[in-house]
């Protein structure tokens, strides 16, 4: 006998990231009549003039066009902290968790600040910044908004000047990992440009909830971009016509950042409706980032993943009691709908699904 719900197999519903975005049709047409010449000698003009539209949004002097925002930090971290000084950084970002393996290439070391919801406690942060005897140097502190470990939230604004200040006061820079920053934006509520002002640099993910299929940028002054540029070469970052990709980011930055608040209802909707379920419970999401923790349900979230997949909804463990889901532009309501059921039947029938009666494809 089938399992309840089984005949809604065969749609694939995936919240494993905003990453699983495709271009659009405009980015496309943008790709196919985008200007070209060489990045590595005297410029891409389309690469070029996406530098130039990110910098004016980010409020920034100059920016540079990379292949992802995990070379972004890293080029702000080579271009801003010396080799044997200290880069800070919030225990739970991924600049600490996921890249600060970086430091066999950066010379300087990772040291994590403990902190709620993704912002650094300020006390532990001026203890960490004073000098001392014997103590390395600390040259840049680096934040996350909106911050993927945290839940996809967004730090406060005074939180950010208190940081920025505090790191000014000690002769250290900062940098935003900007990822997401552009849901950050949306959902305080204010232009990116707003946010960026406490950092001196940014990084910012193309390819996620704005829909290009890869790249991001780095922002900041003149001088700082023109190192990073420097050391983008160094790593084999400099690319050719690289246009045909930079053609979809300008077509991203331009014209996805206001849709990205359907994407934060979706994400509450889909919360929400998960937390009715017996042995669930998941964050109330600022952007789109919802956090299940199955602990409670008597599997764990390995075991939940497998079961979902069978249904046709794709997820990520994050943990051994946890699950990520990220909405995106292909999340919908109907497909929130579909997740809902699919973690309804999964919860209610605790034994999973008949591996047989669900096959995706």
């Amino acid at each position: 006998m089938a399992a309840p719900g089984a005949e809604d197999c065969g749609t694939t519903v995936d919240l494993r990231s905003d990453t699983v975005t495709r271009p659009t049709p405009q980015m496309y047409d943008r790709i196919a009549s985008a200007p070209l010449g060489d990045d590595g000698l005297d410029g891409d003009p389309t690469a070029l003039e996406l530098e130039s539209e990110a910098a004016r949004l980010l409020g920034k002097e100059a920016a540079l066009y990379v292949p992802s925002a995990t070379m972004a930090n890293l080029l702000a971290i080579l271009a801003q902290a010396g080799r044997q000084e200290v880069v800070l950084a919030e225990a739970a970002s991924h600049i600490y968790v996921t890249e600060r393996g970086a430091a066999a290439l950066t010379g300087s070391f990772y040291q994590p600040v403990d902190g709620v919801d993704g912002a650094m406690d300020l006390g532990l942060l001026a203890q960490a910044l004073a000098p001392g005897r014997n103590k390395l140097r600390t040259g840049l502190v680096c934040l996350e908004s909106s911050h993927n470990n945290a839940g996809g939230a967004v730090l406060p604004l005074s939180h950010m000047q208190a940081v920025f200040g505090a790191a000014k006061a000690a002769g250290a820079s900062v940098h935003l990992d900007g990822a997401r920053l552009m849901n950050a934006a949306v959902a305080l509520g204010v232009p990116a440009s707003g946010i960026t002002a406490f950092a001196d640099t940014v990084s910012l993910c193309l390819s996620k909830g704005l829909s290009a299929p890869m790249g991001a940028v780095l922002a900041g002054p003149a001088v700082t971009i023109q190192r990073a540029r420097w050391h983008r070469k160094l790593l084999g970052g400099s690319q050719r016509q690289v246009g045909i990709a930079a053609a979809a980011g300008l077509v991203a930055i331009t014209t996805m950042v206001g849709r990205l608040a359907d994407d934060h209802a979706n994400a509450r909707r889909l919360a929400h409706g998960i937390g009715q379920l017996q042995g669930l419970s998941a964050n109330l999401p600022q952007t789109n980032i919802v956090q299940v923790d199955v602990a409670a349900s008597g599997h764990d979230a390995a075991w939940w993943e497998a079961e979902l997949r069978k249904l046709g909804v794709l997820v990520r463990t994050w943990g051994r009691n946890r699950l990520r889901c990220v909405t995106h532009r292909h999340t919908g309501e109907p497909e929130i709908d579909t997740a809902l059921k699919a973690f309804g039947i999964v919860a209610a029938q605790g034994g999973g699904v008949p591996p047989d009666e669900c096959k995706t494809g």
